[in-house]
């Protein structure tokens, strides 16, 4: 069934490339990104978000549970820097992996945000047209957004 999260298409293999920008540490917002749509294109996010845990071995999905979680992992591996993949070489599952990789690389967001501001701040037009220099601001802009946390609210009304 291609609409199961467990469904590999005859032609899916370990060693894709599924997206063109590699994870080198401090690109972690962006890469991740692109790594999540490129897994939910191909129903597999699902490994990594937690949706679809491990079946115990008795059960009848774990082979193609596993099928997927090495691909996702291969996926994933071939989308890092060799020091980065080389570094997570004995995690077996899809969703510790993702999770290792978000611990690691998603912190020090308070550098890379002032580091942000002070490029916006900074950016100048020059000689660019006016398209190319509003695409580099809103990339900047948008890469500021990911970094700053969605307040939680703690009012006692419930929202509607």
């Amino acid at each position: 069934n291609p609409l199961s999260p467990y469904y590999l298409h005859p032609r899916e293999n370990p060693g894709a490339v599924l997206v063109s920008t590699q994870l080198e540490g401090g690109n972690y917002h962006s890469w991740s990104r692109f790594i999540k749509r490129a897994l939910q294109s191909k129903n597999k996010f699902t490994f990594v978000d937690g949706s679809i845990p491990m079946p115990t071995p008795e059960d009848e999905l774990y082979d193609a549970w596993e099928r997927c979680n090495v691909m996702v992992i291969s996926w994933i591996t071939r989308s890092v820097s060799a020091q980065i993949a080389q570094s997570t070489i004995y995690i077996d599952n899809a969703q510790e992996l993702w999770q290792d990789l978000k611990d690691r690389f998603s912190k020090g967001d308070y550098f890379r945000t002032f580091d942000l501001l002070q490029e916006i701040h900074s950016i100048r037009q020059g000689d660019r047209n006016i398209s190319s220099f509003f695409t580099d601001l809103k990339i900047l802009w948008e890469e500021l957004e990911s970094l700053r946390p969605i307040p939680s609210c703690l009012c006692q009304v419930k929202c509607t």
